[in-house]
């Protein structure tokens, strides 16, 4: 009876510890709707190109001009903060059925070590947009996007670094078929980010 009480003693602490040093609220249903609108804002912006006359899948290096290039800028805008609305929304709900704060000490330290990688990479990309080198774009968000997830792991739920690993090798392949950057962005952004949601979801609901 003692020894039970004893484990139960050590479960309930090392429950603590782990509350205390990581934030566990993420929600995997969150992954699936930030998935379902970066696979939408692929769609659209398929369509937008056959709107502006360029065949995404004809293998030719197109030029884009400066209308396009904003129309495409404020779609991933739009979709970003979806996925961050859906993001903050779920885990809000989820922390709430928990019984836990949202925002707290390890909070901050996840998004400041989420923050440094991916603020970085935004600048590289702003950069290639400003020197028109729109083909190593969508390589530059998997790969600093994977880079954010792996370093924010230490603060979250572990399989997260998972999710990030498959971004950056989709990130570096994609690297060697310049020019199908929306490819490899929908996978990584679309079709892993919904993979990912559902799995957490069913673990950890």
């Amino acid at each position: 009876m003692e020894s039970k009480n004893y484990h139960e003693d050590l479960s309930h602490i090392r429950s603590m510890m782990e509350r205390s040093s990581r934030f566990i609220s993420l929600s995997g249903l969150s992954g699936v709707v930030a998935g379902l609108a970066a696979i939408i804002g692929a769609v659209y912006v398929y369509f937008v190109f056959q709107r502006e006359g360029i065949d995404y899948f004809d293998g030719e290096r197109n030029i884009f001009g400066p209308s396009l290039v904003k129309e495409l800028v404020v779609t991933g805008v739009v979709i970003l903060g979806v996925a961050l609305l859906s993001g903050y929304i779920f885990t809000a709900n989820k922390s709430k059925k928990k019984g836990l704060k949202i925002w707290d000490a390890t909070t901050k330290r996840l998004l400041v070590t989420f923050a440094v990688p991916l603020v970085t990479g935004g600048f590289f990309c702003l950069a290639l947009l400003y020197h028109h080198l729109f083909v190593f774009i969508a390589p530059a968000t998997l790969l600093f996007y994977g880079l954010a997830l792996v370093s924010a792991e230490r603060y979250t739920l572990t399989d997260i670094k998972y999710l990030g690993y498959c971004q950056i090798v989709l990130g570096l392949i994609s690297l060697f078929f310049l020019g199908w950057g929306l490819v490899f962005w929908t996978i990584g952004f679309g079709a892993l980010h919904i993979v990912y949601g559902l799995i957490m979801h069913k673990k950890y609901k």
